[in-house]
């Protein structure tokens, strides 16, 4: 009489199915080119990083000098240009708390290649450890390029740690990976009209 081995499962072996499944990269979604902006609802549901396009009637009434979108609650930069031909979307950093977040209408008064740093009054009280000043360069905190909004001390600007993006973690700013600032830099005008959401 030959034994045949049960396979019972336990607490262990389950964890290991379990980490094995957590550990499978996802499968990349393939969308035709131009599909999900036609799509939003197809998008949003194939989206991995779960950010979903918009589209900018609702929040403004033309796109005159172009536009840019910051949602707070998802962290992510929406633009659109004046000829509505190009959109897009970006992942961003927010403010760590809602004292330091600022919601309303804003526009880029100024756009600086070469951004250096310097803490605003409240920052170095709250740090008095921070520098006075960074200049531009790679350990800048405002990255590579900046855009100057019209709330003082408000910018839309690059990182040099890009653990920040995707999180609550500045002092009211809002970051981009400097590859993605550079590219809106590019594309954003002095007077382009900003809504933080």
């Amino acid at each position: 009489m030959s034994k045949t081995k049960v396979f019972t499962p336990n607490r262990r072996a389950f964890l290991a199915g379990s980490a094995a499944l957590l550990g499978t990269p996802a499968i990349a979604q393939n969308i035709p080119a131009g599909q999900a902006s036609r799509d939003p609802e197809l998008s949003a549901r194939r989206n991995i990083s779960s950010f979903r396009t918009l589209d900018w009637q609702p929040y403004f009434d033309n796109l005159r000098n172009g536009a840019i979108l910051v949602d707070i609650d998802s962290r992510a930069v929406h633009y659109w240009n004046e000829a509505q031909t190009v959109y897009k979307l970006y992942p961003s950093s927010v403010p760590l708390t809602d004292d330091l977040t600022r919601r309303g209408r804003t526009k880029v008064i100024l756009k600086d290649p070469e951004p250096d740093w310097r803490p605003t009054p409240s920052m170095k009280q709250r740090n008095p450890e921070w520098p006075d000043y960074i200049g531009p360069g790679p350990q800048n905190p405002l990255g590579t390029r900046s855009l100057h909004l019209s709330w003082t001390y408000y910018r839309i600007h690059g990182t040099h740690d890009t653990r920040k993006i995707g999180r609550k973690s500045s002092n009211g700013c809002i970051g981009l990976y400097n590859e993605h600032i550079e590219e809106l830099y590019e594309m954003a005008n002095v007077g382009t009209q900003v809504l933080l959401i």
